[in-house]
């Protein structure tokens, strides 16, 4: 009776909706690490509003796009038949988990261990973007057949991989943004844990294809002279005639495509803006308790990706991949999704920025090959995505009810990874289990050489800088 009593409990506050349950989780974290009343209650109804609000974007653009897709998909004849929506729906499904809480708390005891031991310098505040972490976590849940502990290994793994990979990063970051040694500001986001793969590249450029820097240009003025037409409204609007002409709709129907599409993909960003502010009361109160504990520790502070953000070769590079993404998403053997909501190689062109240091050409043609990578992870984990998103009650209306939907969204090797390894323990097929630890294996290996990189690009910068400093000394 107390059993069943409990889970009519907790099924009736599951039904509530994401949106409730994450203002009553909020709230009630917030005020238990020392929030005051009003801003814990700021904080969850923002984070409700959020949710909302992103769930109102994405039924907007796929209401719009549900059909022309459709027609577009017979007209052409394409095997694109699941459609993107950004990492929106991503965030709105594992915050309306009750994992999501599970694995931010195994983050967070995680983080105050490894600066406990000095593992990391790294304190990540940034909270709103454990749900890269979550979809992670309840991917590898769902294919090892619910293996709690298994899960918390792999999320915990790759989640000590961010946080080194916040600290590595610190000086090309203090470089590119011309921080001052003092500054503690860096980024764990997930996103960066492609930044690996990106040398792998950018390293086979140096040794084959050292030339290409001299046709490097000025991103700054390249967006001065794009302007308008390189913003999220025009690159919607690009994208909602595309889709029209091949669907053969009317006139009518292209101009509203158009139209909606350049409107969503803004609304994208500033709706996504609004998770920030939600999340920060409890973000502070989690860093004022970390800091009590951590007396005299020089810490860096891990927040967003945007902070990147200020380097015009990102938004340069960004603009540049949209139309190489649609066009390799077309002709990529073994990929069914059609771009749309992640268009923008957002959640790649802050790893191509800080590896090759801002030079645009390298950054595109790195972007171009490692694009496949999105696409077919996206293409694996759409079924569970579409399946899930039901289950919970919130798939995109718009959307046929036997259509998927997906994201081209971070970390594509980490969701690849997740699947081989759950399935294979859940056959315990040995053949699965091999593959699935050398995968593991070589993952790891691939991070030692990364970490040794990018402490060796340090070295050279403080060289750098102690010259630059002598040099100043001497002319004075």
């Amino acid at each position: 009776m107390v059993v069943e009593k409990i889970n009519q409990g907790f099924q009736f506050f599951i039904n509530l909706g994401a949106p409730a349950m994450m203002f009553i989780i909020i709230t009630l974290l917030s005020l238990i690490v020392g929030v005051s009343i009003s801003k814990a209650l700021e904080g969850g109804i923002r984070m409700a509003v959020a949710l909302t609000g992103m769930s109102a974007v994405i039924s907007l653009l796929t209401s719009a796009f549900g059909p022309a897709l459709r027609s577009f998909v017979e007209e052409t004849g394409a095997t694109l038949e699941i459609t993107d929506l950004g990492w929106a729906p991503l965030a709105v499904i594992t915050w309306g988990s009750m994992y999501t809480l599970y694995f931010a708390f195994v983050c967070f005891l995680l983080n105050f261990i490894l600066l406990i031991f000095s593992v990391t310098k790294t304190l990540n505040v940034d909270l709103f973007n454990i749900w890269n972490i979550s979809i992670i976590g309840l991917l590898i849940l769902h294919y090892s057949g619910g293996n709690i502990i298994l899960t918390t290994v792999f999320v915990a793994g790759v989640y000590t991989l961010a946080l080194i990979n916040a600290d590595v990063m610190k000086p090309t970051i203090n470089e590119l943004l011309n921080y001052e040694k003092t500054n503690i500001t860096t980024t764990a986001h997930p996103e960066l844990l492609i930044a690996p793969v990106v040398m792998i590249f950018n390293k086979l450029i140096d040794r084959f294809l050292p030339f290409i820097d001299k046709f490097d240009f000025n991103a700054e003025t390249l967006n001065r002279k794009i302007g308008f037409w390189g913003s999220k409204f025009a690159i919607g609007v690009y994208l909602g005639v595309f889709i029209g002409l091949l669907a053969r709709q009317s006139p009518s129907e292209i101009f509203r495509l158009a139209f909606i599409a350049g409107v969503s993909l803004e609304l994208f960003a500033y709706v996504g803006g609004w998770f920030g502010p939600a999340i920060d009361p409890l973000s502070q109160g989690i860093t004022t308790f970390m800091s009590k504990r951590l007396r005299g520790r020089k810490l860096f502070i891990g927040i967003d990706w945007p902070i990147l953000a200020p380097r015009a070769e990102l938004w340069a590079v960004a603009n540049i991949l949209a139309p190489i993404l649609l066009i390799v998403a077309l002709i990529l053997p073994g990929n069914h999704v059609l771009p749309l909501g992640g268009i923008l190689m957002t959640v790649l062109a802050p790893a191509l920025l800080i590896i090759t240091k801002g030079r645009v050409v390298r950054m595109t043609i790195i972007g171009t090959v490692m694009i496949p990578l999105f696409l077919w992870a996206a293409t694996m984990i759409a079924e569970f995505l579409t399946s899930t998103s039901k289950a919970m009650g919130n798939f995109p209306t718009g959307l046929a009810e036997g259509s998927l939907f997906s994201s081209v969204d971070s970390d594509p090797l980490e969701k690849m990874l997740t699947v081989l390894v759950g399935k294979a323990a859940a056959t315990l097929d040995p053949k699965l289990i091999l593959f699935a630890l050398l995968a593991i294996v070589g993952y790891i290996l691939m991070f030692i050489w990364y970490f040794k990189q990018m402490k060796k690009e340090s070295l050279k910068v403080n060289h750098s800088e102690e010259r630059s400093a002598e040099e100043n000394t001497v002319t004075q």
